[in-house]
């Protein structure tokens, strides 16, 4: 128990930079509150104690407003930050290492008797106010992002985004990544998503842009080559510059003239 209780507070260290000291942590950190306080309730819940378990588990509600089912599972090292509004439902796994935000859902569908919530495999963030349904699995290390809304399968090491919850591609390789970022610096462009830490469906709309753009590019090259071959000077000429300050935004409100 008290193995359990140092490595859930060594865990609010490794994933939050706020936290100074160990008396901080056990006296304001309503996530670390709740999980503890479900412990104990889940125990009560194993021993068949399940009016004392679900009790306990009220009061924690009132108390953080963090409210966890006693007949959830979860494994070791699991972190809520904030936590305000998260709902783990009775039939809800959690795995290892993994953190919630505040108003994270992981409800059920149905109100059929069984397993009918998630389960979330270890090394798994989930977003705030993600919405995770029905009895599905989120694979190890997977991220769900903010305010999505999830009622698939995501696999191992994916990221799932938006409303329904879509899951978002990785960057192919290094090479296609410089390639990318080559491109968007030659037309002058700081794209918005074209690094790999923010990705969505956005950001993949304009690697899209960046790859298509990048193969007319080399199109255009070969062309041209094959027309110097031929004697002809047409390539010879020069594209005009793109300038950044012609992609600045422009004040186009009229100016008071009192």
């Amino acid at each position: 128990m008290f193995e359990r209780l140092k490595e859930d507070i060594h865990s609010v260290f490794h994933r939050d930079p706020a936290a100074r000291n160990t008396f901080e942590v056990i006296t304001n950190y309503p996530g670390l509150h709740a999980l503890i306080l479900h412990r104990i309730a889940h125990w009560l819940w194993q021993k068949e104690l399940k009016w004392l378990g679900r009790s306990l588990s009220t009061f924690s509600r009132f108390l953080t407003g963090i409210e966890i089912h006693p007949g959830a599972k979860i494994g070791r090292r699991f972190f809520i930050d904030h936590g305000m509004g998260v709902v783990i439902g009775e039939t809800a796994e959690i795995g290892d290492d993994v953190t919630l935000y505040h108003g994270v859902t992981l409800g059920g569908t149905t109100w059929n008797k069984g397993k009918r919530h998630p389960t979330v495999s270890d090394g798994v963030v989930i977003g705030a106010g993600a919405k995770v349904l029905g009895p599905i699995t989120v694979g190890v290390n997977a991220r769900v992002g903010s305010n999505a809304v999830v009622n698939k399968d995501v696999p191992e090491e994916a990221t799932v985004v938006g409303i329904p919850g879509r899951i978002v591609k990785k960057p192919l390789d290094d090479e296609k990544t410089a390639q990318r970022r080559a491109m968007a610096e030659k037309v002058g462009f700081d794209a918005y998503g074209v690094s790999q830490d923010a990705p969505d469906p956005v950001a993949e709309a304009i690697h899209t842009m960046l790859d298509h753009m990048h193969l007319v590019d080399t199109k255009v090259e070969g062309m041209c080559k094959a027309l110097k071959d031929l004697g002809s000077d047409y390539c010879d000429q020069h594209l005009p510059e793109l300038k950044d300050k012609d992609f600045e935004a422009v004040d186009v409100a009229p100016k008071d003239k009192r």
